[in-house]
């Protein structure tokens, strides 16, 4: 994992043909980061955080899904709290928070990136296993060894992911003589050639087509499994409805936030070290990588309807806070009604004795 976070350095490739430098077309590329970015801020960090509240304070059982979904929220949570550098960055083109929050920034962006990709997978292997083989996986299914997973999951990422933002080095330019820093976008050609295209191979085989096999052969499986009149008389047709959602939404938001980019990705590696030559090539890879990255960005928005479809537990939980509220207030106003009454009745009985006693008077 490394620094394709932005990763639209300051380079030309030379046309093979006549060796015209081709001309940069991704100016657009500043305000899409700054306006998407300032939006999956805002929605992530209010989704995240109630998702966090619902996990540690309303959850009263807690089971394997729901450690995979924890651990997914506080990835997910990490890069949200450095999206608002980002958007500084883009909208003035200058990094004045030094290096290391510069290469800090980096490795998180790849931390939530494929850990969510490996944390996804981890909820579809476990729905899977549970689904498909429910008796011979009561032994693997356990909260401890979802542990043990997710340590092995931040381990993973984290292996990948921080070296490899501490190889980006800030760089300074001259730009109508007022000095400006690079960040996100200033790995060089030699990089790429030494270490950054073998990176591409490890992360892209190890981060995104595995997970996306498992993915997709997890929920074909258990699409089969649902079809057997057996599995259908023994878990009936809502709790069938419900796991037929849960895989499409899931399917869904893995392959529209991750594919686009992964599969660009390695485009974007062909051009840099030069393996794929052009000014076309360039151009397209140039057009389609801000929008690719976009899209990979807003999965922090919606790993929220992951945890929501996901988990039973969650659901159940959100609907019956929803009921004692409902009775909360159904209650308070039918006593704010009983007290107004009472109040009403007691004001006419003394309005009353007042007349009778001056009639009485007089």
């Amino acid at each position: 994992m490394y620094n394709f976070s932005l990763a639209t350095d300051n380079f030309t490739l030379a046309s093979t043909e006549n060796n015209i430098p081709c001309t940069k077309n991704d100016g657009f590329k500043y305000p899409l980061y700054s306006t998407v970015f300032s939006i999956v801020f805002m929605v992530g960090l209010v989704t995240n955080v109630v998702a966090i509240y619902i996990f540690t304070c309303s959850l009263k059982l807690r089971n394997e899904t729901t450690t995979y979904m924890m651990n997914l929220v506080v990835s997910d949570l990490l890069f949200v709290f450095t999206l608002p550098l980002r958007v500084f960055y883009f909208i003035n083109q200058n990094w004045p928070f030094g290096s290391i929050l510069c290469k800090f920034s980096v490795s998180l962006f790849y931390t939530n990136m494929y850990g969510s990709m490996l944390f996804l997978t981890c909820i579809s292997v476990d729905r899977f296993l549970a689904i498909v083989h429910p008796f011979r996986s009561r032994a693997l299914r356990t909260k401890r060894n979802a542990r043990i997973v997710c340590v092995a999951v931040w381990m993973l990422v984290l292996s990948g992911s921080l070296p490899t933002g501490f190889l980006l080095e800030t760089t300074s330019r001259d730009n109508n003589k007022t000095n400006a820093t690079f960040c996100f976008e200033n790995f060089s050609s030699k990089q790429w050639k030494a270490h950054l295209s073998k990176v591409v191979i490890f992360i892209e085989t190890v981060g995104f087509i595995i997970p996306l096999l498992l993915n997709v052969c997890c929920s074909i499986m258990v699409l089969q499994t649902l079809r057997r009149p057996q599995t259908i008389s023994r878990g009936g047709k809502l709790n069938k409805t419900k796991i037929l959602r849960m895989i499409i939404v899931h399917l869904s938001i893995f392959c529209f936030c991750f594919i686009p980019y992964n599969v660009n990705l390695v485009f974007y590696a062909l051009v840099r070290t030069k393996t794929l030559k052009g000014c076309f090539v360039e151009s397209v890879v140039r057009t389609i990588y801000p929008i690719a990255l976009c899209i990979a960005v807003s999965n922090c928005c919606f790993d929220p309807i992951v945890y929501y479809f996901t988990s039973e537990t969650i659901q159940n939980s959100i609907k019956k806070k929803s009921q004692i509220n409902r009775s909360y207030d159904v209650k308070f106003s039918e006593a704010l009604q009983s007290e107004t009454s009472s109040n009403l009745q007691c004001s006419l009985r003394t309005l009353k004795a007042k007349v009778f006693h001056s009639e009485s008077s007089v």
